[in-house]
């Protein structure tokens, strides 16, 4: 009953943020185009309720080299981008817990089964963490990238022998997801 609950309120919580910063990202276009005055009562209202989180995001932006004018957008950004991700862990909290709620009562082969499916999970995981700092220029040799490298390398670097990069692609982590995501369907099948 609690977890429900919780998945509600996240998604409540991701719904008022997101309309929250769309309307700051949209009252500060509406300003820049000059569709409306900057200091009119509604751009005097939204800036007044939004310097709190946008100043500090301003300065970051700054520091970057970004244009202080991009804070809004960049905070709808955040708000989406952490928005999915807390909703995602919120459906897998609730997924998890079904699961661990239905193997519980089904013996030792719903727990080999739970324990294959979830290590299959997090090398598909590591994979997509793996993609992701790739394009953000994380080298794989930073501290809190070991790990990932160390659960994926096994089965990308076969893949890449295989088949190499294409300029500046490389396929060989899709397709290396794509054979867990086969082989565990296989596995599962045979285990249930």
């Amino acid at each position: 009953m609690l977890l429900p609950t919780l998945d509600l309120v996240a998604r409540g919580t991701v719904v008022v943020a997101l309309v929250y910063a769309s309307i700051v990202a949209l009252t500060h276009w509406a300003v820049r185009q000059r569709k409306i005055g900057p200091f009119g009562l509604w751009p005097r209202l939204v800036r007044r309720a939004s310097d709190p989180i946008l100043l500090p995001l301003e300065r970051r932006v700054m520091r970057a080299g970004g244009s202080p004018q991009d804070a809004p957008l960049w905070l709808l950004g955040i708000v989406i981008a952490g928005g999915l991700l807390l909703l995602s862990l919120m459906s897998w909290v609730v997924g998890m817990s079904g699961s661990l709620a239905a193997v519980a009562y089904s013996g030792p082969r719903g727990w080999v089964r739970l324990l294959v499916s979830a290590g299959f999970s997090l090398v598909m995981l590591a994979i997509f963490i793996r993609v992701i700092a790739s394009w953000f220029g994380i080298g794989p040799y930073r501290t809190w990238m070991r790990p990932v490298v160390l659960l994926t390398d096994w089965i990308i670097e076969p893949v890449r022998r295989i088949l190499p990069p294409m300029g500046m692609i490389d396929f060989s982590p899709m397709v290396a997801w794509l054979i867990l995501w086969v082989l565990r369907g296989f596995v599962l099948g045979l285990l249930g």
